[in-house]
């Protein structure tokens, strides 16, 4: 009893000297709040896709790549809560903001019957290079959020990227495809054969990098793949 008093006095001064302070508007934290105040996490433009067929991204890769299913967390805008978030956890190193994200929308895609159906969840893998300069991909800390509350496994060892690429910030959708054409393989074959696959990304703008690896996947006798991000920017 002592020991958990003097172990909320000591939290209760580190809130005063080093305040916790949401990711998105820079306010302070409530004592139950993690990574986002209550207002700027109601405020979050989602986009509710999980719950609907034939929804605007799945109907953006027809013609293009055989998914299951395609679904993503919220609209992406530049200048949003969202972009803030997005950035804090890709170039600030701030890893938590992607397994708060990717728990955040497992929880929300425990609603969907086809979505509690995945049998592995995969990182859109970094080449080693961009991996070392960044320390970390960002892709890797939203699936392991997801599938803590999906109740899935996930691996990152599955998907490799063989070969680095430019940025894609710049680029259209033709020269975005074809800066990820091939550039991923499947390193253990096994572990995808006969598996609904769920890939995940940080942001789907024209979907180029999902489609290349969902290539991959099906190349492989994968039983279905299916695609989610947190954010949808496509055009």
């Amino acid at each position: 009893m002592l020991f958990s008093h003097l172990t909320s006095m000591c939290s209760d001064l580190l809130r005063l000297i080093y305040p916790r302070i949401c990711a998105a508007c820079h306010h302070a934290l409530a004592g139950n709040e993690e990574v986002l105040c209550s207002f700027c996490l109601f405020y979050l433009p989602r986009t509710h896709f999980h719950l609907h067929a034939d929804n605007e991204l799945e109907r953006h890769f027809w013609g293009r790549v055989p998914l299951r299913r395609a679904t993503a967390f919220c609209y992406f805008q530049k200048g949003s809560r969202l972009q803030r978030l997005i950035h804090q956890l890709k170039y600030e190193g701030r890893t938590d903001i992607g397994r708060y994200l990717g728990k955040l929308y497992g929880l929300e895609l425990l609603q969907s019957a086809e979505f509690q159906q995945v049998d592995l969840l995969l990182p859109v893998p970094l080449h080693r290079s961009r991996l070392l300069q960044r320390g970390y991909n960002q892709a890797d800390c939203i699936c392991q959020g997801m599938a803590e509350a999906l109740q899935k496994p996930w691996s990152d060892q599955v998907l490799i990227r063989r070969q680095a690429t430019d940025s894609q910030t710049r680029k259209n959708r033709f020269e975005r495809w074809e800066n990820v054409a091939d550039v991923f393989a499947v390193a253990r074959p096994a572990a995808v054969a006969g598996k609904h696959l769920l890939l995940i990304d940080d942001v789907i703008t024209t979907g180029s990098t999902l489609e290349a690896a969902a290539h991959s996947l099906l190349q492989y006798e994968a039983a279905s793949v299916s695609v989610a991000g947190i954010g949808c920017a496509i055009r």
